[in-house]
């Protein structure tokens, strides 16, 4: 699988790095993060330039994240209705509506980077709690900056170990939602027993 990344983004280049981080923000299941090290790599051997790989990382994930926020706040009810007809995205765009209530603009903030699973959902989610969006487009614009920058600068970084840093980095991304998921539900259940 691994090398099928490499074979798209030595063929496509930047073209294949935007793409990937447009369509990832849509809540589209693509390994972005694997495509921007693999990106990192090639820019480190000299085979694309950073500059380029990171500018259109950078365009897309802004993009993206832009069309999920318009689509929630034109899309409303309907979206909603759609979006949670499956428990499993019934349950994550509640964790992300919760992030968005209780800590509007940082969250989009964190959601872009550290909680990146979250992020497409906190888009919607932004868009259908009715957040501003000049707030959520400065948030956004800061928190994708330090996400293109650490997935691309590890993979300049560690161009020659590239299949073992995504593993590590996959394991520690799903960690965090976990611990997220697992601080929110404590919470509530906190809440919930001194209310009794």
């Amino acid at each position: 699988m691994t090398e099928a990344f490499f074979a798209l983004v030595s063929t496509y280049g930047a073209l294949a790095v935007f793409a990937s981080a447009f369509l990832s923000c849509l809540a589209l299941p693509i390994p972005t993060a694997f495509v921007m090290l693999a990106a990192g790599a090639f820019a480190a051997s000299g085979d694309l330039a950073l500059w380029q790989v990171a500018l259109a990382a950078y365009v897309g994930a802004i993009l993206g994240d832009q069309t999920g926020f318009l689509l929630g706040r034109a899309g409303g009810a309907r979206l909603s209705a759609f979006l949670t007809r499956r428990p499993a995205r019934a349950e994550v765009l509640t964790r992300a509506r919760s992030l968005v209530d209780r800590r509007g603009g940082v969250g989009v903030f964190f959601s872009t980077w550290l909680f990146a699973p979250l992020g497409p959902w906190v888009n919607f989610a932004s868009g259908l709690a009715g957040l501003g969006w000049l707030r959520f487009a400065l948030w956004d614009a800061a928190g994708e900056a330090i996400w293109v920058t650490f997935y691309l600068g590890m993979g300049y970084l560690f161009a020659d170990s590239i299949a073992e840093l995504a593993s590590v980095l996959s394991d520690a991304s799903g960690l965090l939602v976990a611990g997220l998921a697992t601080a929110i539900l404590g919470y509530a259940l906190l809440r919930a027993a001194r209310h009794r």
